[in-house]
């Protein structure tokens, strides 16, 4: 029998795992490539001050808002939201908003788990010494080559979401919370090891200079749009992770100062990222980059080309893949959860129900990739990267910032807030009501332009 009752929610054993998970589900892609370059592009200091402000006004409430959603229904997004609803006598329509949220979150997870699967490869590459002292256009032929080739990117995705499937799998206390006790430590451990290679390796004056001087120069309206888009999406909103991991916070715990915390930590990682790379590309005298080129070009011609260098880019693209292992995990949970409630399926079986319809739709987009490659047009990917940046996401995290300060009453929220004070709940709301959806539909409008 695959059929069970609707199971009892599990719980965190203590707010550090409610932390360390929704850390882990923070970390990504994003974090450890896109932040630093953002900053030396936009003004470096000033950046990085617009980037705070966006954060603690816009992707903290929204986040608190997913995991007070959680916290209150006990349940997969949907039934959250419903009992939420319910509760605070709203129309229970808004329940779909869970199901969109899990939908996006499969759909994100389907192509970046493309991507993943290309730095489970360049990790090999990397250790192998494939890539040693090789010039760029030979480094950017491999990527190339790897493009083009849909099985042997198909080999590298499928390993990879077999490990989210069995992580899932194994489930709370067994997968999710030892997988997200080892996470970030390793993280954090890995990223010392790289920064001080780079310290000792790299061109510090011209990282210095790129990343943390202030030039207001670079710094215009597409910088405050930058800091804004990036601060809304670092953190995993619109996917929700935050209304499942909220689901599993133990009783009692102080909602907001924990996903602060979880802002501080994506920040410093971010950082530390940014140092732990662009010392290393700026010796090699390289422009930086970002996105694929950064990522899958000037790292591993920057590593490859100095001594040791391959050690320790099998290091950083390791480092990579755990950050990558951790958001797939908290982009697939909600699907496995919604499974579980929604059809009556052991988790196990909805673990492999779910990550077969993300390996589908990830075998698509590399497929797609690959032709793309061969005929130079528009990928999948490219297609739903930016449907999801520019809508999707930002649609959920609207529809999020409405509900919750909006529909649901005050009353309804306020006991998810027993550890905070008046002032703080009533500053969290403001900011849901005034400064989230504005902020939201200007990104909505404005995505296609930058």
């Amino acid at each position: 029998m695959i059929r069970a009752a609707v199971p009892v929610m599990p719980r965190w054993r203590s707010r550090t795992t409610f932390v360390l998970a929704l850390s882990g589900a923070a970390l990504g892609l994003g974090s450890l490539w896109r932040f630093a370059w953002l900053m030396g592009e936009h003004g470096g200091g000033a950046f990085m001050l617009s980037y705070v402000v966006c954060l603690f006004l816009l992707a903290v409430p929204l986040l608190t808002a997913e995991v007070v959603l959680g916290s209150w229904g006990r349940a997969s997004p949907m039934l959250s939201i419903r009992h939420a609803c319910d509760r605070s006598l709203r129309s229970r329509h808004w329940q779909w908003l869970g199901l969109l949220a899990v939908l996006t979150g499969v759909l994100l997870l389907g192509y970046q788990a493309v991507v993943a699967g290309w730095v489970f490869s360049y990790v090999q590459s990397m250790a192998t010494g494939e890539l040693s002292a090789a010039s760029v256009p030979v480094v950017a032929e491999h990527f190339e080559e790897l493009l083009s080739e849909a099985a042997v990117q198909l080999q590298w995705q499928s390993l990879f979401i077999a490990v989210v499937v069995v992580v899932l799998a194994l489930g709370i206390s067994n997968g999710l919370g030892i997988l997200v006790w080892w996470l970030v430590p390793v993280v954090i451990a890995v990223l010392g090891i790289l920064v001080k290679f780079a310290l000792d390796n790299g061109d510090l004056e011209a990282t210095r200079d790129f990343l943390f001087s202030v030039k207001l120069v670079d710094f215009n309206r597409e910088s405050i749009l930058a800091a804004m888009g990036h601060a809304a999406l670092t953190l995993g909103v619109g996917v929700g992770a935050g209304m499942i991991y909220g689901a599993y916070t133990p009783q009692r715990i102080p909602l907001g100062r924990s996903v602060m915390a979880v802002a501080v930590f994506d920040t410093m990682v971010a950082l530390l990222a940014g140092i732990a790379i662009f010392p290393v590309i700026f010796a090699n005298n390289l422009e930086p980059a970002v996105g694929p080129g950064l990522l899958f070009i000037s790292v591993p011609y920057a590593f490859g080309n100095v001594s040791e260098g391959d050690l320790f880019g099998a290091l950083f693209f390791g480092l990579v893949a755990v950050a990558a292992l951790g958001s797939a995990v908290a982009m697939l949970e909600p699907a496995v959860a919604t499974l579980q409630h929604q059809l009556r399926l052991r988790r196990p079986i909805a673990a492999l129900v779910a990550g077969a319809v993300v390996w589908l739709l990830a075998r698509t987009v590399s497929a797609s990739v690959a032709e793309a490659q061969l005929s130079g047009s528009v990928s999948l990917l490219t297609q739903l990267d930016a449907f999801i940046a520019n809508l999707l996401l930002p649609l959920v995290a609207l529809l999020t910032a409405l509900l919750v300060g909006w529909i649901l009453r005050p009353a309804v929220l306020r006991p998810q807030f027993s550890r905070e004070l008046n002032a703080s709940f009533s500053l969290w709301r403001a900011l849901l009501r005034y400064i989230a959806p504005p902020a939201l539909l200007v990104l909505m409008l404005v995505g296609h332009i930058l």
